[in-house]
């Protein structure tokens, strides 16, 4: 086993030492042959979310727990209707060498053939139906449950997705961030060459630079890291081979709180669940109650049991008879009336209420639940969109800021911390416009895990 996984994890570094993309993965060796390599795997986010429902492990266990569900009221179903069996017997008995019968009174041969055909019903199950009610309150509830997971891993899937993009972004910030403070540095020791600046702005250029550096290599671990994390999530064989399409910029627009409203009010899983479970829980109290009715099943069995395996055969016990017919029919109706069980019904009846009273219980808490979620996703939502625009705003001043300051600076107008600040804020105005569109898309997934898609 050991050597299995040994030989697995080694093949699996190799795969992600050779794959790659545009940002920041190792290259190919360079013995590799040309084309070796195939393309990378372009992935949009709706791309990215059909590949995690595929591998999700919780989502597929809870789909599984609603097809199962799904098969308990196909069973349930087929319960109420009667059912037809055939049933086939042989009894060898004995014989006492005095008479035709055997030595088993049960039997009037020595050779008896039974064979039958059988339809069975339970009359209770047709006509109370209580058991099929409560298989779909079951499998209504599993498929909430299931909904509820698909929208959850979609949320998990939607933060890997614009983590990677964000690390992207900051990845190239740091980049773009690295090279000003390289051209920075050089421009800051030829000016001191020149005598225009004195040694220290030098000195605090280059550290500027080693910052930009260490913020660099930083900003490419993240987005390796982001990178393995949304592997994880996407392919069963662990494939780093993709890039994403950026569509941080083309979020979908934010719906009125009345659209939102009625959508959550028709739509949310937790709040079916949650009505499901009650549903199942008030049935599971008539289940338990019916238990002290009478139960009514019927029997009709059609076949013969003879002598010998034929239609007319004579009987052992009468041969002066002659032959008879064998075929035949009989039925058996029972009525099953419970008496006493030491409290046993009683208490599971009050077991069931008590299950149900907490199901009623947690439904309010879910609708409470769901009416604070959808007002502090909505406001988030709004938030997170007002904030966009002015993000953006404040990151083509700081742009312009450092362009200035670096004319300025040039000049011997600026000095060095001014050039530095200017940089700084730059490079924290760039981030913080990414994370501000990455914050509106999550909050719309959020959002939506209340109301669907909108």
């Amino acid at each position: 086993m050991n050597t299995r996984f040994h030989r697995w994890f080694r093949a699996m570094s190799c795969a992600v030492t050779l794959a790659g993309s545009a940002y920041g993965q190792a290259p190919a060796p360079v013995d590799a042959p040309a084309g070796a390599q195939s393309a990378p795997l372009t992935l949009t986010l709706q791309d990215a979310l059909t590949r995690a429902q595929v591998n999700g492990p919780q989502l597929l266990s809870a789909l599984s727990d609603a097809n199962q569900a799904r098969e308990d009221l196909l069973q349930a179903r087929a319960a109420q209707r009667p059912n037809v069996s055939f049933k086939s017997d042989y009894l060898g008995t004995q014989g006492n060498g005095v008479l035709p019968g055997g030595r088993f009174v049960t039997n009037d041969g020595v050779h008896v053939y039974r064979d039958w055909a059988v339809l069975h019903q339970d009359l209770t199950a047709a006509l109370t139906k209580t058991g099929t009610q409560r298989a779909a309150a079951a499998e209504s509830l599993a498929q909430a449950r299931a909904e509820i997971a698909r929208r959850g891993l979609a949320v998990t899937v939607t933060k890997a997705y614009y983590a990677l993009l964000t690390g992207q972004r900051k990845y190239a910030t740091a980049q773009q961030a690295l090279d000003q403070a390289k051209r920075y540095l050089d421009i800051t020791q030829s000016l001191e060459r020149g005598g225009e600046v004195p040694h220290s702005d030098t000195i605090r250029a280059d550290f500027q630079y080693s910052q930009q550096e260490q913020a660099f290599e930083e900003a490419k671990l993240a987005m390796d890291n982001a990178r393995l994390d949304l592997a994880v999530l996407l392919f069963s064989d662990f494939n780093q081979n993709f890039t994403v399409v950026d569509d941080l910029t083309l979020a979908s627009a934010l719906p009125a709180f009345a659209d939102v409203q009625t959508m959550a009010e028709r739509e949310n899983p937790d709040l079916r669940a949650a009505n499901a479970a009650l549903r199942a829980a008030t049935l599971d109290v008539s289940i338990a109650r019916q238990a002290f009715l009478p139960s009514l099943t019927a029997d009709l069995a059609y076949g013969i049991e003879a002598n010998a395996f034929a239609l007319h055969s004579t009987v052992a016990a009468a041969v002066d008879k002659g032959p008879l017919p064998n075929l035949g029919y009989f039925l058996t109706v029972s009525l099953n009336v419970p008496v006493w069980d030491w409290g046993s019904r009683s208490s599971k009846v009050r077991q069931a209420q008590l299950k149900r009273d907490q199901a009623s219980v947690e439904l309010t808490a879910a609708q409470r639940t769901l009416i604070r979620n959808l007002q502090g996703y909505y406001q988030e939502a709004q938030t997170a969109r007002d904030q966009v625009d002015r993000l953006r705003h404040s990151m083509d001043q700081a742009a312009e800021n450092l362009r200035l300051n670096g004319l300025r600076y040039q000049a011997g107008e600026a000095t060095i911390l001014e050039l530095v600040d200017a940089q700084t804020l730059l490079t924290g105005a760039r981030n913080a416009y990414d994370d501000g569109l990455v914050r509106y898309r999550l909050a719309l997934a959020n959002l939506q895990t209340l109301t669907g898609t909108f």
